[in-house]
């Protein structure tokens, strides 16, 4: 992994997301427990980085993220984006207490937020697709990943009830 190849608007604006969302992070009060903090912050990143590497520049190449098809540590940097993001969705969720009536919403809410970080970064050159890829195939990647988020801090919570913790 190489620092990077040229350092300019792509690295400034994901230095600057880090330091925005991770200020946030630690200023928002706390309503989750740390180990689900903690558990949301690593699965942001993981699905952030395992789609990375299918659909991303891996297997399927249909986007490259940042400067260079060598691996920067800018592009590390920018999984590490995804991590407060997936701890947010979990947070207004519950803040909001968001149930059946609400959740296809929220979901929805969240997917244009999506698209729009994505249209600031197609902008400041952190993404460049390939092979036909386009933004609509990001709304089913947002739909999909944000559904599944959803559905996975309710069986948390449902375990939770179940064992009384």
């Amino acid at each position: 992994m190489m620092l990077w190849e040229s350092f300019d608007k792509n690295e400034i604006y994901v230095l600057v997301m880090l330091v925005i969302s991770y200020a946030a992070f630690f200023m928002f009060p706390k309503k989750l427990p740390r180990d689900m903090t903690l558990l949301f912050l690593v699965w942001g990143f993981t699905i952030a980085t395992f789609l990375d590497f299918t659909i991303g520049g891996g297997v399927m190449d249909f986007y490259k993220v940042n400067d260079s098809d060598k691996y920067e540590l800018t592009d590390l940097l920018t999984y590490f984006l995804f991590a407060p993001f997936s701890y947010f969705f979990v947070y207004f969720y519950r803040r909001f207490q968001i149930g059946r009536k609400t959740i296809i919403f929220y979901i929805i809410g969240w997917t244009l937020l999506a698209l729009l970080m994505e249209r600031v970064s197609l902008f400041m050159d952190v993404v460049h697709y390939n092979n036909g890829y386009s933004m609509t195939f990001s709304i089913v990647v947002f739909l999909v990943v944000q559904t599944t988020t959803a559905l996975y801090y309710e069986l948390i919570l449902r375990q939770q009830r179940q064992t009384g913790e």
